[in-house]
């Protein structure tokens, strides 16, 4: 039995569209693998098909191990954590007390925000310098600079 090659371009293709569906980046490789099938079955027309068959399980399955082992980060994001941004200088825009919540305002994003909500240990008026000293949930608690 013969398979065109270009039957495996349109079964690669979907398998990829498939994906864009399915959020799983797991069926993307075996399109991959579909698409150069396809390649090597238009550059030799005799090729068999348990060899085509046999090629896709190679390349869908050398795709897929390259993309876990090589391919992909090794090392999480962590510019977006509460670890990093302890430390980070703002200017206070409302007074904050002990007992009485003030707003913070930094030159660069935290997390995301321009400005947050903050709470302090100590009185400290508003237009001074603090320091970030921990995230608790949306609010940040800040000391002097």
């Amino acid at each position: 039995m013969e398979m065109q090659w270009w039957i495996w371009l349109v079964f690669g293709f979907g398998l990829i569209v498939l994906e864009l569906a399915l959020p799983t980046f797991f069926i993307l490789w075996f399109g991959v693998g579909a698409v150069l099938v396809s390649l090597i079955a238009y550059l030799l027309p005799n090729l068999q098909l348990d060899m085509q068959v046999l090629l896709w399980v190679a390349f869908s399955s050398i795709t897929t191990l390259l993309w876990f082992k090589v391919l992909r980060r090794k090392k999480p994001d962590t510019r977006w954590t509460a670890d990093n941004v302890i430390g980070e200088v703002g200017l206070l825009t409302a007074q904050v007390s002990e007992f009485q919540k003030g707003r913070v305002r930094f030159q660069k994003p935290v997390l995301g925000n321009e400005e947050w909500v903050c709470v302090a240990d100590a009185q400290i008026p508003s237009g001074e310098r603090v320091r970030i000293s921990a995230i608790e949930g949306n609010i940040v608690r800040v000391t002097r600079a």
